[in-house]
């Protein structure tokens, strides 16, 4: 008989850069909160966390303080940055210049784009029955996301993109602080899809509006 052919050898996973690594781990615990804001990181934790060095720690904490998401203290540390009263009413206001706009744009709809939302949807209430806030923020803005990409501006999709990171983290503050939302995000994403499915461009554009300005009062709370 034959010899067996030998097992191929598959070549060892390779690792991102350290503070890549690191980055991804701070970036992660702020954005779903388990570094809330407050929260004083220092170097010799992190490194410890990660399993690295200092050095890609401070390449890591220097990249995420340009993404305004720590403010560092020479000697101290790293300061996690809550969510401002200002920075909410700026992501709100903008969110529904782009979206409302954008709403309306979609509409009439592709079978493309309202098979894309069902699935969102229905992605968003399995995880909201798993418990997992982070992953429900994260298909929530996705739902969103999905139909300012079908207005078919590139320019104003990548704007929307940019405020990625304060959608997630307020999202998770708000399920954390208003369980109860959750369950009322699912509704209305619902009624937005139905009013998107019927070709209701002003409907649409009217639950959206709702939608949205609700999270500004609701997470007033991590004003600072």
């Amino acid at each position: 008989m034959p010899a067996p052919a030998p097992s191929p050898v598959r070549p060892p996973v390779k690792q991102p850069p350290a503070a890549e690594r690191v980055y991804t781990h701070i970036k992660d615990a702020v954005l779903d909160r388990r570094y809330e804001g407050g929260t004083l990181l220092t170097e010799g934790d992190l490194a410890e966390a990660v399993g690295v060095s200092r050095t890609p720690v401070r390449e890591a904490l220097l990249r995420l303080e340009v993404e305004g998401l720590i403010k560092l203290y020479p000697k101290k540390g790293a300061l996690v940055l809550a969510v401002s009263a200002q920075e909410i009413a700026d992501v709100v206001e903008t969110r529904l210049l782009v979206e409302e706009f954008a709403v309306r744009k979609a509409v009439p709809a592709s079978a493309k784009l309202i098979a894309r939302l069902e699935q969102l949807l229905e992605e968003q209430r399995q995880l909201s029955e798993a418990g997992d806030l982070a992953a429900v923020s994260v298909k929530d803005r996705c739902f969103h996301a999905e139909i300012v990409k079908h207005a078919g501006n590139e320019i104003l999709s990548r704007l929307y993109d940019q405020m990625r990171d304060r959608q997630l983290r307020m999202g998770v503050a708000v399920m954390e602080s208003h369980p109860g939302r959750i369950a009322a995000n699912i509704t209305e994403h619902g009624e937005l899809l139905e009013a998107i499915r019927a070709g209701d461009a002003d409907g649409a554009a009217q639950v959206v509006r709702r939608h949205v300005s609700r999270v500004k009062v609701l997470v007033r709370g991590e004003d600072r």
